[in-house]
């Protein structure tokens, strides 16, 4: 019987997202709005300026008045009022005639320009004005920046402090976004330990998981829960249970291989998960296994920490951002020119850790093990290598950027 194909990444994560659901959406207010995605468009109900105001200190005036003032024919206008900003005072427009104000101060019916007070002798009953204008002149139009009823941010808009602020100018206190995804990382291994505890012999801290849920909460995403479990089935089960109840979408890391105390297999079996892939074309991380229970996707990971922390990036971020409606979750594709040799030839389509700048991209390091993570810190992406591909200098590769790189 032919051995079935391994599957490439990207059908793996075709199959993922086919369960990858859109979040619920839920009203916040809007300073707790940022980095969200709004769940529906925001329309204006109110314009701004929600009335016409002075841009700047002087007088307000009818251009026609003005006709062919200059400094050799100033005209001189009586001054109806005062109006500081802030201020509100229906004044009926008069011919030749002018009312003081201030930056940001509104203006009555009939003056359709500002004079700067510059241009004038500053005078409070009468005021002689060396200078003509034109309509509209140091005039904020109401409606100017926006229209009352006009679509004012679209849906699945991701929301900056700009976006803010504009909610704010129209009086909106709260918006419609979608809940932020919830992720449960569930580490096995009975070596592991959480930090802060004395380090046992033949134990290690858990760093994975700090790595990923570290990620994902700087992207405004939620972790739910954040637990290591020993290599045992029953306990392995009920934590993994329990961690789909607590969230959107579950990851667990080790345990994905074929060693005695690889479990998870069994474990999906155990609570009847859907298996979409048990592995794929990649190194590392080929025994990443792809799964959903009751609609929630399972992602395990290898417990190696780079392949772990590989594998995470491709497939975690392009389920965030089907599920929170927004591509900005995704990861970035790039083509540089390889500047570091790499003699290697793989044996499987391979992801080596690489610095990528301004179109180039080199290996900060030799070592590409698995177990090491060390060397990421000089690293902001991923050169993603075909099998059997053999590579010299110079030549074009195409590189994945780490996310928040």
């Amino acid at each position: 019987m032919a051995q079935e194909k391994t599957p490439e990444i990207e059908e793996c994560l075709e199959r993922l997202l086919q369960y990858a659901k859109a979040q619920p959406a839920e009203e916040v207010p809007i300073l707790e709005a940022t980095g969200k995605v709004l769940a529906e468009e925001v329309i204006a109900q109110i314009s701004v300026p929600p009335y016409p105001k002075s841009a700047m200190d002087g007088y307000a005036v009818c251009a026609a008045d003005l006709a062919g003032a200059d400094r050799e024919r100033p005209v001189q206008f009586a001054v109806k009022g005062k109006l500081m900003a802030g201020d509100y005072e229906e004044i009926s427009y008069e011919k030749n005639t002018a009312v003081r104000v201030m930056t940001g101060a509104f203006i009555p019916e009939g003056y359709d320009a500002v004079i700067r007070q510059e241009d004038t002798d500053y005078g409070e009953d009468t005021v002689t004005i060396y200078t003509d204008t034109k309509p509209y002149m140091n005039y904020c139009k109401m409606g100017e920046d926006i229209q009352a009823e006009q679509p004012l941010l679209s849906a699945h808009t991701r929301l900056t402090p700009l976006h803010i602020g504009l909610l704010a100018e129209v009086g909106i206190e709260k918006v419609k976004v979608y809940k932020p995804l919830r992720a449960a990382i569930l580490c096995t291994g009975s070596e592991l330990m959480n930090v802060g505890q004395p380090l046992q012999p033949g134990k290690i801290y858990n760093n994975i998981s700090y790595i990923l849920s570290s990620a994902i909460r700087r992207e405004g995403l939620e972790v739910s829960a954040m637990q290591i479990c020993e290599d045992e089935i029953d306990i392995l089960s009920q934590k993994l249970q329990k961690a789909l109840e607590c969230s959107d979408l579950v990851i667990t890391t080790g345990g994905v291989s074929v060693g005695q105390k690889d479990l998870i297999p069994e474990v999906l079996q155990k609570l009847g998960a859907d298996i979409l892939f048990r592995r794929a074309n990649i190194q590392p991380g080929t025994p990443t296994t792809g799964s959903v229970k009751d609609g929630k996707i399972i992602l395990s990971l290898s417990g190696n920490p780079y392949a772990a922390t590989v594998n995470f990036e491709i497939y975690f971020w392009s389920l965030a951002a089907k599920m929170m409606g927004h591509e900005s979750f995704d990861t970035r594709k790039r083509t540089a020119v390889l500047q570091t040799p790499y003699p290697k030839k793989n044996h499987a389509r391979r992801f080596l850790r690489a610095y990528y700048e301004n179109g180039e991209v080199t290996l900060p390091s030799p070592v590409h093990a698995s177990s090491v993570i060390s060397n990421l810190t000089q690293c902001n992406c991923y050169i993603d290598l075909e099998k059997g591909r053999e590579v010299r200098v110079g030549d074009e590769v195409c590189v994945r950027m780490i996310k928040g790189q």
